[in-house]
């Protein structure tokens, strides 16, 4: 199983495809809805406060009705795997979770994401479960910019912990996500570059978005992916990589100079809708077709209520059937009529 090599199938006859013509082949696992940090942009504190309810323990799927329900979505064509939150590394014995996961027939790979506060503790235990690479989240090395970012939770010092632990362990390619807002943390973002030039580490500037309800989005804050392109482009020449498979979300340069990988993430200026062949489930067993959904199937009900694998194929094959999602392509249109999203930290990123 390797992250830097995978290619997803071609179409194949009778294979699973949506109203779009688009296969299922990615499934993002939502592991918990709770967080140890307070991102403005997806976890207010003043929202997600001490009093706030997360889901109970019984509320949860269990680890083996996750895998149970990710064999019956590789049965239909998934392929790859993103274990996600909420903050994912607070689930209790998710080295175990991982475990059996990367074990399953079909799955050719399986990521994580990761505010990577945790994860110098149990970096060594993920890779001996046989996870293979890991996403981590940082939107500034500036620690007052980090703290206003994190919710004041957490340090820059413990993510490059974090982060210097994953690479001692082998897992790779190392992936970092940063949320770009104007006036917020944009000054910041050759810094961030700077620092990881020439690691192996691959940094990713994702334009602000107007994920769940609770974020204020203001699309003024967004700093477009090319505008982002041409600020770093003026320090450090960079040339376009070809996509390392259909549907990849990142835009990918590599410096001319030798000095690694940069990507971006365009859902607002340049969505990429017509390729996404990612589906999501949340940690209370519901199935989202799209990050910006409203609503989810239920599965959790089915599966404890006796429901057959057969039975819950076909409850997953209908759902994807009907998926007809674009929302970054129709933002405009649909944020004017209100609708309304899940929030992020019960499907992740």
């Amino acid at each position: 199983m390797s992250g830097s090599t995978f290619q997803p199938l071609r179409l194949r006859q009778g294979e699973l495809l949506d109203s779009r013509r688009r296969p299922l082949r990615d499934l993002r696992l939502s592991v918990t809805d709770r967080c140890n940090f307070r991102c403005p942009y997806c976890m207010p504190g003043e929202r997600f406060h001490e009093q706030y309810h997360f889901l109970k323990t019984s509320e949860r799927l269990s680890f083996e009705e996750t895998v149970r329900l990710t064999r019956l979505f590789q049965q239909l064509g998934v392929v790859k795997l993103r274990i996600t939150g909420g903050e994912p590394l607070l689930r209790a014995g998710l080295s175990e979770l991982i475990g059996d996961l990367t074990t399953l027939p079909g799955i050719a790979d399986v990521a994580l994401t990761t505010n990577g506060v945790l994860l110098e503790q149990q970096a060594a235990a993920l890779r001996a479960a046989g996870l293979q690479r890991v996403t981590v989240s940082l939107d500034s090395l500036d620690p007052a910019v980090f703290a206003a970012l994190s919710g004041g939770r957490g340090s820059v010092d413990d993510v490059l912990r974090g982060i210097a632990a994953a690479q001692r362990a082998g897992l790779a390619p190392i992936k970092l996500n940063a949320v770009v807002q104007r006036g917020l943390n944009d000054h910041t973002t050759l810094d961030l570059l700077e620092h990881f030039r020439g690691t192996g580490i691959i940094v990713r500037f994702i334009e602000y978005m107007d994920v769940g309800n609770r974020n204020d989005w203001d699309p003024a804050r967004v700093v477009s992916a090319q505008e982002l392109l041409e600020r770093v482009s003026a320090r450090w020449p960079v040339q376009a990589l070809e996509p390392t498979y259909t549907g990849e979300v990142a835009r990918r340069y590599a410096f001319k100079d030798g000095g690694g990988e940069i990507g971006f993430i365009s859902s607002v200026s340049q969505p990429f809708c017509g390729d996404c062949s990612r589906a999501r489930l949340s940690s209370d067993g519901k199935l989202y077709t799209c990050l910006f959904a409203a609503e989810g199937a239920d599965l959790r009900g089915p599966l404890r209520g006796g429901a057959s694998d057969a039975e819950l194929i076909q409850l997953i094959r209908a759902v994807w059937e009907r998926r007809a999602d674009r929302y970054s392509e129709l933002r405009e249109q649909l944020r004017a009529r209100g609708v309304k999203h899940v929030e992020m930290n019960h499907v992740g990123g």
